[in-house]
């Protein structure tokens, strides 16, 4: 396919320098998971090679392929499709693998082996190069083989079983939480290995799973039980410790109050005019008022349900009180502070047109983030990525017959 006045538009600007131009990475990526690592890498810098299958049918777990959570996140690369159950279409990735820094994929743990892409099979060609894989439980192991999804991993992992209110059963988190996290520590750990990388020259094989992701995220929920014994529970809004925090009511909807330490209540308590809740004994404590917790939050609630949310926000704001309110979606994106992060970012694209995403949560000194490059269509510089690795017109042509693109 030509490259339009766009795209050649869109190579240029991603030549502008950042973190980690020069890098190059091959994205097998496929689902959520994988593809939340390799953002990382396309949006600061690398030059990201999405590898799909060349008959891919119907839709991705993200969707539609020019729909909005795909765009989301699959821009700022470039992208190819090969065969690589065909002998054509492995010599093609071993070509590639050989001349880049970094693979990402998240197939269930078998199949990079039965593909003959695997670490080992790399590393054979290209020593330093990085590997980093997903899977659904580990790499090994009882449960090595199976696959594994988000919403299993997060009732495995624990979460489902402290989120939600006492009683209503298990619930899962309203994001695929466990899918980002194992996709953010992939990332993290493959930069680890290109860091160590620089001073040693070895690659490594990074590892995650979502199983091992979960858990890491249990944090001290999973701290409580391994050093307590204390198996946590559901507690809906209320925060496990910290008395008052949690939501409470206002005239037009909920907000978040956060006073659980001694001096915060103290603030709190002056704020809302109820000084003479600190003079009472059972309550001078965070210790005792855990133990009344219902009480506090009914009696905090009879008195922010008289006026709306904006009144207790800038009251508490006044006076130290962390707070804030409660949004839909969209209330988000139309928030001032979250205007000013440039949290919705601009991506042209002849798919799509005029559209944004979401922008990249790290900031960096120095260095400007944003879509360099909108998100490829299915083999769009299929010819500019084979003849780089020394590919002729004919023998892409002849690829194309046998099926290997």
């Amino acid at each position: 396919m030509p490259e339009s006045p766009a795209d050649k538009a869109a190579f240029a600007d991603s030549k502008t320098r950042l973190p980690l131009n020069g890098i190059t990475v091959l994205d097998l990526t496929l689902a959520r998971a994988g593809p939340t690592a390799v953002r990382h890498f396309a949006d600061w810098g690398a030059d990201v090679i999405r590898i799909e299958p060349p008959a891919s049918e119907g839709e991705d777990v993200a969707g539609r392929r020019h729909g909005f959570d795909f765009q989301n996140l699959h821009r700022n690369k470039r992208a190819i499709t090969l065969n690589l159950k065909t002998p054509e279409g492995h010599a093609a990735f071993m070509k590639l693998a050989a001349k880049a820094d970094v693979i990402l994929e998240n197939m269930r743990a078998n199949v990079k082996h039965r593909l003959k892409v695997s670490y080992d099979d790399v590393k054979a060609v290209n020593p330093g190069i990085v590997y980093g894989s997903i899977s659904g439980f580990g790499q090994d192991g009882p449960y090595g083989k199976r696959a594994g999804v988000d919403q299993i991993a997060q009732g495995m992992g624990g979460l489902m079983s402290i989120t939600g209110e006492p009683g209503r059963g298990p619930m899962r988190v309203g994001i695929p939480i466990d899918d980002l996290t194992a996709g953010n520590l992939l990332a993290l750990g493959c930069m680890m290995a290109l860091f160590d990388r620089q001073r040693t020259g070895v690659g490594r094989w990074v590892t995650t799973s979502l199983l091992e992701a979960q858990i890491f995220m249990l944090d001290f929920q999973a701290s409580r039980w391994l050093m307590e014994q204390e198996v946590a529970g559901q507690a809906g809004n209320d925060h496990p410790t910290g008395i008052p925090t949690g939501v409470f009511p206002t005239s037009d909807g909920h907000i978040n109050i956060a006073a659980s330490s001694s001096r915060v209540f103290t603030r709190f308590c002056q704020a809302i005019g109820r000084p003479d809740w600190l003079e009472r004994e059972d309550w001078k404590t965070q210790v005792g008022r855990s133990k009344d917790r219902k009480a506090i939050n009914a009696a905090i609630g009879e008195i922010t349900k008289t006026k709306p949310s904006n009144h207790w926000i800038e009251l508490f704001e006044e006076n130290g009180i962390p707070c804030g309110p409660i949004y839909t979606i969209d209330q988000v994106f139309a928030d001032p502070q979250v205007k000013h992060l440039g949290m919705a970012t601009n991506m042209s694209s002849p798919y799509v047109g005029e559209a944004e995403v979401v922008a990249s949560a790290i900031n960096i000194s120095g260095f400007k983030k944003g879509v360099r490059r909108y998100t490829p269509d299915a083999g769009e510089h299929q010819a500019e990525i084979l003849k780089s690795v020394g590919y002729t017109d004919a023998d892409i042509e002849d690829m194309r017959k046998k099926g290997a693109i």
